[in-house]
């Protein structure tokens, strides 16, 4: 079985989410998504979630291309990840293009392209106006 694992927080969950959780399911058999808790996305990206990590998992635990929801607490997590869930193909968006490179070693890496689009970021910035 070959296993695919993608990092993410997930909030203001939209299409351009499920577009790269059905194109990382196609790379395998088995996809784990590991979702920032939101003390990570405070503490270290310094970003405030509209929802909670338990609303944010129990979203992304409903769509069918997903097989395991596991916590992100810290960046250095992906390798012990890796490792722990023996995945063959590590998978983020390619605006992280290069920043995973060392994960080579451990697994296969693909840089996917992000739905132009649509962003949680232009969404809240629709928002404001």
């Amino acid at each position: 079985m070959k296993k695919v694992i993608t990092y993410g927080t997930f909030d203001l969950l939209h299409y351009g989410h499920v577009n790269l959780l059905q194109r990382a399911k196609a790379l395998g058999d088995y996809l784990i998504v590991a979702i920032s808790t939101d003390e990570f996305n405070w503490n270290k990206k310094q970003k405030k979630c509209y929802f909670s990590y338990e609303e944010r998992k129990r979203l992304v635990e409903a769509i069918r291309y997903v097989d395991l929801v596991i916590p992100e607490e810290e960046w250095e997590q992906k390798i012990s990840d890796i490792k722990e869930f023996k995945v063959d193909t590590f998978v983020i968006g390619d605006d992280w293009e290069g920043k995973f490179d060392f994960l080579k070693d451990y697994c296969e890496v693909v840089y996917l392209p992000r739905t132009p689009e649509i962003s949680t970021t232009q969404i809240k910035k629709d928002l404001m106006k």
